[in-house]
């Protein structure tokens, strides 16, 4: 192809995506008596039983909003609802073949890492496994709008950072962060969007949807010594900082402190996309490393200080978590949060 043919294509692709985010319906506005916590009940996934196969707390999303409102930091009328990603939506990032690829069950057993799943009828998997992740889509893309209005904004699911456009797994099934900074460049006028990744695992997925551009810079804090071992893209990541298995809480917020401040003088961000996964907890199977719950909770403010002291509105996803105790650590770090005014709960705080 010439490189005349192949500019008009690359731009008939770039005007189609941008009037599918301008159709979209997933940014819509939210009164202010709502905070920005976005959660559904929906986004739970209960697949009798089968769902335990995974280490994945498949319902640690519904046990945070529980936690925080059982805990007096958030009324369950405040929580704002999203709604469910649509196909025109997906595809603003993914591929009709890798779309199409979904109706396979035996192929969406293998991105979520369930095998059994691969014996149930399509039908059933879409309904139990990926109509949960779409309402977790719409999410976080909700996320960004609301940030940019409230200065921050906390999905509680989201973070599927191990796909990509083409390409699932890693229990992640579309790519969230991906079509998140998508829809903000268009909807919100944003061109610089850093990606501050603190889940355990590398962050492949965006990491390739975002190979060589320029307007995203990627900051990923994780162990090499675990899946995904995407050796192509890391050779996309702007700031890489490993931290191997063993990792202490004091060894971990050091390198941290050490990260933001390169970050912070290397790239100027309009908004700020931070993947929070609790998975470097001590005890995790799969993540490896020996954070402590306060050193999450330390973590998160940093993160958070980070955007506030710069004045960059911030979207947080729950991302990677292994144990039925990162719920409560979650919500704990949330609570933290608003104790130290970097977010605010509302009026039960």
């Amino acid at each position: 192809m010439s490189s005349s043919a192949s500019a008009s294509s690359d731009s008939d692709e770039e005007t189609l995506r941008r009037n599918r985010i301008l159709k979209s319906k997933l940014y819509f506005d939210v009164p202010l008596s709502k905070v920005p916590v976005i959660y559904a009940a929906s986004y739970d996934i209960a697949f009798l039983g089968i769902e335990k196969l995974h280490p994945f707390d498949s319902s640690k999303w519904g046990r945070i909003c529980r936690f925080l409102v059982s805990d007096g930091a958030l009324h369950r009328s405040c929580i704002v609802e999203p709604l469910e990603a649509s196909k025109d939506d997906l595809l603003v990032v993914h591929s009709e073949s890798y779309l199409n690829s979904l109706k396979s069950s035996a192929n969406v057993a293998m991105i979520i890492e369930v095998p059994p799943v691969a014996l149930f009828p399509n039908c059933l998997v879409q309904q139990k496994v990926l109509h949960p992740f779409r309402n977790q889509v719409g999410g976080t893309i909700l996320a960004a709008k609301l940030a940019k209005e409230r200065g921050w904004a906390i999905n509680v699911g989201g973070g599927f950072h191990h796909c990509c456009g083409e390409k699932g797994g890693g229990f992640c099934a579309y790519a969230d962060i991906s079509l998140c900074i998508h829809y903000a460049f268009v909807q919100l006028n944003i061109s610089r969007v850093m990606i501050i990744d603190l889940d355990a695992h590398q962050g492949n997925g965006h990491e390739l949807d975002f190979a060589n551009d320029r307007r995203v810079y990627i900051l990923d804090m994780y162990n090499p010594g675990i899946y995904p071992f995407d050796y192509e893209a890391r050779r996309y990541i702007d700031q890489k900082v490993e931290v191997a298995s063993g990792t202490t809480t004091n060894e971990y917020l050091k390198k941290l402190d050490e990260a933001l401040e390169v970050a912070g003088h290397t790239f100027d961000p309009e908004l700020v996309v931070y993947n929070a996964g609790t998975d470097i907890l001590d005890g995790d199977p799969l993540g490896r490393l020996k954070i402590s719950p306060d050193g999450i909770a330390n973590r998160d403010e940093k993160v958070f200080r980070f955007a506030r002291e710069r004045n960059i509105p911030i979207v947080m996803l729950t991302s990677g978590g292994y144990m039925k105790s990162s719920a409560r650590v979650i919500a704990d770090s949330m609570i933290n949060l608003s104790k130290k005014s970097l977010i605010d709960l509302g009026k039960n705080a």
